[in-house]
């Protein structure tokens, strides 16, 4: 860890008190020349830090940049590895180049901005800089191929959790991978799997997660404004970022470390944004098929009822779903 790293881990665990320049290089076995230029660093990079003759420096309630340090901070696994960047093309791709690297289970990537943000079906994900949080979660679990699906829900709920634990806010799920705050979209999630053909089994699983955390500066694109929204019009002086992204990487590695006993279906299903609703099930190059939803089942497919009567239990990558009474 380089001196400023260092500086700034002091400065996140002491967040709004002020320390001198003595005690940090008191601390870090460093001079206080060597602090100054570590607290002109992180300044330059956008870091609030307030210098105050005779008390010191303080990193202001207002400063907000994502930092491994400062998410460390609220981690219950200390042995999760953090790779933050200021912007990259998407998280997922960064994450998969990381694996072919040799990256280690519980490696989380995560990104100010992403140029090329990705959703499903080859969608874009409007990704802007220093509003929302990014990232992908690095899993090498002893899984069948088939469970990836599972992940996902799991990962939905973990993100649902951590926002409840760092904002307090409710939020619900759009099966399979959106995550609803006010009957508009804030969370997008990713899932994508590398497998052995021979043996079934997932060779790795990057989970991407897209959340919206404050409104953008000119606000979201025409084609998704009616539909995309943010947690928050502002950043909320009790919380920052780092903290929120710490929380939901807790719960969603904490669902998929226990994947197997499905406690989380049932979470799943209560924040359900579709059971009991209407809604068009939409097949790539096939026209929309009205159902309804019945119920979601134990490995998180979706059991619809056609018009007909004809049940059926769906998969995410086969299909879209609109939901027709919103």
């Amino acid at each position: 860890m380089s001196t400023k790293e260092e500086i700034l881990k002091i400065l996140e665990n002491n967040r709004e008190s002020s320390l001198s320049g003595q005690a940090l290089a008191s601390s870090l076995n460093i001079s206080r020349t060597a602090v100054w230029k570590g607290i002109k660093a992180l300044k330059e990079e956008g870091y609030a830090i307030e210098s105050v003759t005779g008390k010191g420096y303080c990193l202001k309630s207002e400063s907000d940049l994502l930092s491994a340090e400062g998410i460390a901070l609220a981690l219950n696994d200390p042995d999760i590895n953090l790779i933050v960047l200021k912007t990259t093309g998407s998280t997922n791709q960064e994450a998969k180049a990381r694996v072919i690297a040799g990256a280690s289970h519980k490696t989380v990537v995560l990104s100010e901005e992403q140029t090329a943000g990705k959703g499903r079906m080859g969608r874009s994900f409007f990704s802007p800089n220093q509003t929302g949080i990014y990232m992908s979660l690095i899993l090498k679990p002893d899984l069948e191929a088939a469970d990836a699906v599972l992940m996902t829900a799991g990962a939905a709920v973990g993100v649902c959790r951590g926002i409840k634990k760092a904002t307090g806010l409710e939020t619900q799920i759009k099966w399979v991978n959106d995550v609803y705050y006010q009957n508009k979209k804030v969370c997008g999630i990713l899932t994508e799997a590398g497998t052995d053909f021979e043996s079934g089994m997932l060779s790795y699983l990057i989970i991407g997660i897209g959340l919206n955390v404050f409104v953008p500066e000119h606000d979201f694109p025409g084609e998704i404004s009616g539909t995309a929204a943010s947690l928050f019009n502002k950043k909320p002086d009790s919380l920052t970022r780092n903290r929120l992204a710490a929380q939901i990487i807790n719960e969603v590695f904490e669902i998929c470390d226990n994947l197997g006993n499905r406690s989380f279906i049932e979470e799943y299903r209560k924040r359900s944004l579709v059971i009991g609703h209407q809604i068009d099930v939409i097949r790539r190059n096939q026209e929309g098929r009205q159902a309804i939803v019945l119920d979601i089942d134990e490995n998180g497919g979706l059991i619809v009822q056609y018009k007909n009567n004809e049940r059926e239990i769906l998969h995410s990558g086969e299909i879209s779903i609109r939901k027709k009474d919103s």
